[in-house]
């Protein structure tokens, strides 16, 4: 028998999990895979290098889940430094990998755009689709123009959901002749951003949406414009002092950073990307059950909860604007991802508005109901999603019908079988990925349903597999979907959470969990080991060798990182420095044992200033077309009061830094000709892992520190007290012993 033709739509993730299934999960043959894209490059959303600027996302973007996550079953991580949330570029290189690695077998038709698909309804013949259909599709390359016509077996959606920005009409009428307006998927830097506007006149940056998108462009804006007023050397903008941002948020949201804590009653809480700890599924009763979907107003009020044990706070303490209240709880929690988001509220680089823009007029913005103005808009940032349906115009009128479109509705834009994959009514076309935020391990399962389905025959085939046919007459996911339109009680991510769609795959497949390789650390309050849900946990059948190797690999790469995160205090230095970022109360003694240094008290601030990682004082190691992370200007003001009864104004600067390859935190002296660049090393900070169990009243995180000054040596010694993800306050002391000088620091910070 002739192998089944299939044509998918896009060479994104979904697009290539799909061709590796359909090559390699059933028997070699079934199949001939056609995989078209309109980009001359395989990875979707995903580009493959540094300056690759062009696509959805910027190259440097920070993944919001780690690369446990961010993977398929039998394809691994490389060890060779990749970060725990790896950058944009470094998922399209592990796309790349993949390709060569299981889609050899595909042709690929790059730079080549679907401009017109038609379901071609003929007399079925042995070995048909059950439909007795195929699929005309009509593509033209980008390069030359040319127009090619197939036909098809099968045609398979992985056009992905980020189709095109939605903007708001709201937007759309509004005269903004002297604003720029920009989505938020465009934004590089700030040049860019300000165009025509960066003349130095400043004004607000004013972004508009509230969920994940628009905290996370907020965030990355907010440390863009911290870096251009704090780094040495000329500015990519003229006059950053004078530009701000605003936020303009429907609702207060939860927001998280990259790292929680299971434990965050701990003094001494430990640390892990924060995925490993949302799909621990020892924290769930067993079988799972749907948690996204409609939300009731007691199920709203448990997650509320859940999320105010991880952060320790409702967020009042970062602004009115962003505090989730007692009435809040009632309603459907929404969630975003970022590091610095909060502190950059906090100390009022960032302003919050809660409501919907109602208008836009020429440098002013009124956000409804309030009726509140802002007012000096020097532009216009819309984190406002993606409109999916444009991602599918090429399907005929009497398909998109089928499958119910409704370009409006952001979430639930088709009304698809069994949890995005198909529509009975068109038994030879379907998705993969096409849905919000979608989930590798989903992603995955969701092609190898698809092929399982195609190899027998299609839904409505009497050779399909029991399990299968069984989950198939169960399945509500069209009425479902539709219902949710019109739900006001919708969750953030209505197609259901996470680990119960990878159980009910697997249910449908019968594809076993896989049990970690070893023991895995316990956490309280059960004291169970944990059970982190990732891809490799559910491998395919019949693996190859060399896939077994993968499928080990990934979940020992896991497994480790939740032992390393545990015990030995691993991305603790991560989560004292993105805490520190603002301003603190800073209360110090200085005790002189020498009659010649008299003895006194500072009392001041200590900021510390958000900036990109520079290259003075590490020039060997450090690469311009590299990201080299993040680091702080420390700037100490205050004054001091000796016991002699002089007092006098008294500064210090430092360079703090964090090595995101090594975990290392660093302290570093800067240049008395120019006190914003950094000199030389003054210290590494080691953290000291807690002895025992200590749950509560502990000591919170201690490390230490020596540095030799010539005949000087600094005997350095910290405390950092958190709650939950964020410090409360720290202490740095140390004790100086020279041959002319010998005095003990001992600072207290907390925050302003």
């Amino acid at each position: 028998m002739p192998p089944k033709k299939v044509c998918i739509v896009g060479a994104g993730p979904s697009g290539l999990v799909a061709a590796k299934s359909l090559l390699h999960d059933v028997p070699s043959g079934t199949f001939e895979v056609h995989i078209f894209d309109s980009q001359p490059r395989i990875g979707g959303l995903w580009p493959s290098r540094k300056d690759d600027g062009d696509g959805l996302l910027h190259p440097l973007m920070i993944a919001n889940q780690s690369k446990h996550t961010v993977q398929f079953s039998d394809l691994a991580w490389e060890e060779d430094g990749v970060p725990e949330m790896p950058r944009a570029w470094q998922v399209g290189r592990y796309l790349e990998r993949y390709l060569e690695r299981y889609c050899e077998g595909a042709t690929l038709h790059l730079g080549t755009r679907v401009e017109k698909t038609e379901l071609l309804l003929r007399k079925m013949r042995p070995g048909d689709p059950a439909s007795g259909a195929r699929w005309w599709v009509r593509s033209r390359s980008a390069d030359n123009g040319e127009v090619e016509e197939q036909t098809f077996d099968y045609l398979l959606v992985a056009s992905g959901f980020f189709g095109k920005p939605a903007i708001p009409a709201e937007v759309a009428s509004s005269q903004l002749r002297d604003v720029p307006v920009m989505h938020s998927s465009e934004y590089r830097d700030l040049a860019g951003l300000l165009g025509k506007a960066n003349n130095g006149k400043g004004g607000k940056i004013l972004v508009v949406g509230g969920q994940m998108s628009g905290v996370e462009i907020a965030g990355t804006i907010a440390s863009h414009l911290s870096s251009a007023l704090h780094s040495p050397g000329p500015s990519p903008i003229l006059n950053p002092e004078k530009y701000s941002l605003h936020h303009i948020t429907h609702k207060p949201v939860w927001v998280f950073p990259l790292f929680t804590s299971p434990k965050p009653a701990a003094s001494a809480p430990p640390f892990l990307p924060l995925d490993l700890g949302s799909y621990n599924l020892a924290n769930r009763p067993q079988p799972l059950t749907n948690i996204q979907g409609h939300i009731t107003v007691d199920a709203a009020k448990i997650v509320h909860s859940i999320y105010q044990t991880v952060v320790a706070t409702n967020q009042a303490n970062f602004s009115p604007n962003l505090a989730i209240t007692n009435d809040e709880t009632s309603n459907p929690p929404y969630l975003a991802v970022s590091d610095y988001y909060l502190d950059f509220v906090r100390s009022g680089l960032i302003s919050v508005s809660c409501g919907k823009l109602e208008s836009l007029s020429g440098r002013e913005a009124t956000v409804s109901p309030s009726k509140e103005q802002i007012s000096d808009i020097a532009t216009v940032v819309l984190a406002t999603g993606f409109e999916a349906s444009s991602s599918i115009e090429f399907l005929p009128s009497p398909t998109r019908e089928t499958l119910s479109v409704c370009p409006a509705d952001l979430n639930n834009t088709l009304a698809l079988g069994f949890h995005g994959t198909h529509h009975q009514d068109v038994p030879n076309l379907g998705f993969v990925g096409f849905y919000r935020s979608p989930y590798w391990g989903v992603m995955e399962m969701q092609a190898r349903l698809l092929t399982e389905l195609w190899a027998a025959g299609g839904p409505l085939s009497s050779s399909l597999p029991p399990a299968l046919e069984s989950s198939l007459s169960k399945d509500t996911s069209i009425e479902r979907s539709l219902k949710l339109r019109s739900d006001p009680r919708a969750s953030q991510f209505p197609m259901g959470d996470y680990p119960w769609l990878m159980q009910e795959f697997a249910a449908a497949l019968e594809l076993e969990r896989r049990p970690p390789l070893g023991e895995m650390p316990k956490l309280p309050p059960a004291e169970k080991e944990m059970d982190i849900l990732t891809p490799a946990r559910y491998p395919a059948k019949n693996l190859s060798e060399a896939q077994q190797t993968e499928v080990a690999k990934s979940l020992k790469q896991t497994e480790s990182t939740a032992w390393a995160g545990l015990t030995q205090g691993k991305f603790v230095a991560k989560a004292v420095f993105r805490s520190l970022l603002g301003v603190w109360k800073l209360e110090r003694d200085l005790t002189s044992r020498l009659p010649s240094h008299p003895s006194g008290h500072f009392s001041g601030t200590a900021k510390f200033l958000l900036r990109e990682g520079t290259r003075d004082g590490r020039e060997s190691e450090f690469d311009a077309s590299d990201d080299n992370g993040l680091e702080y200007l420390y700037v100490e003001e205050g004054d001091f009061k000796a016991s002699n009864g002089l007092t006098f104004r008294a500064t210090r600067r430092y360079v703090w830094r964090y090595n995101e390859a090594k975990d290392k935190l660093s302290v570093w002296f800067v240049k008395t000709d120019d006190q914003s660049k950094a000199d030389y090393l003054f210290h590494q900070v080691e953290f000291k892992v807690p002895e025992g169990e200590e749950e509560t009243g502990g000591e919170g995180w201690r490390a230490t520190a020596g540095h030799l000054c010539i005949d000087d040596f600094y005997d350095v010694g910290y405390n950092f007290n958190f709650e939950a993800v964020n410090l409360r306050d720290w202490r740095l002391a140390y004790t100086v012993r020279g041959p002319k000088k010998d005095y003990t620091i001992d600072g207290v910070y907390r925050r302003v």
